[in-house]
């Protein structure tokens, strides 16, 4: 089982850290604000899960031990693969998904892509007695559970480290709402979005 991996990033691409490690680059899949808080050449760590499938042997990499366990607790939920679980934690913090599941709020589960809301539904279903039994969560008082407000620099900045040109993270985030608010995972999905629109 390999818990963890540690050397120089060599590259990133939109889904994956790409780590040099004893003289091998290893590709390792990770969430968007995991990867958006990189730098290239940097020396990173990264807490990992390593999963054998018949066809692919995969690392998922994340900047804390509850991502990590969170996200394995994710694929524990029937119908939650790797892929669903990277996007739920790409769309919020692990905290915020707690606080979803906690508060069985199936619509903003829905957010994430390739997540509806009969999977949503499963999701708290399966999640929240689990949750429940562990700490309770502090929830930010009266302001609905927001997190702290990103920059339209902070998503352009995040959008060129995953390789998108200058130009096209720039004009990405000018399509944001005028009103757009919420964590650097929110606005950056958002942006993604319109980025695939084009």
């Amino acid at each position: 089982m390999i818990v963890a991996v540690r050397g120089a990033l060599v590259g990133k691409t939109l889904d994956s850290a790409l780590i040099s490690v004893g003289g091998v680059t290893l590709r390792v899949f990770a969430p968007l604000g995991a990867l958006s808080a990189l730098t290239l050449g940097d020396e990173v760590t990264l807490h990992t899960c390593f999963l054998v499938r018949e066809d692919a042997l995969t690392l998922y990499g994340f900047t804390t031990t509850d991502d990590r366990d969170l996200f394995e607790q994710m694929l524990a939920v029937t119908g939650v693969g790797p892929r669903v679980a990277l996007a739920l934690l790409s769309s919020m913090s692990g905290a915020a998904f707690r606080e979803a599941v906690l508060r069985e709020d199936v619509t903003r589960l829905t957010l994430a892509p390739g997540v509806g809301r009969k999977l949503a539904s499963r999701i708290v279903l399966e999640l929240k007695p689990r949750f429940e039994k562990g700490p309770v969560p502090e929830f930010a008082a009266s302001s609905g559970g927001a997190a702290p407000s990103a920059s339209r620099a902070d998503v352009v900045a995040a959008l060129t480290s995953l390789g998108y040109s200058p130009v096209e993270a720039a004009a990405a985030a000018r399509a944001l709402p005028d009103n757009a608010a919420g964590s650097l995972e929110d606005l950056i999905l958002q942006a993604l979005r319109s980025l695939a629109k084009e």
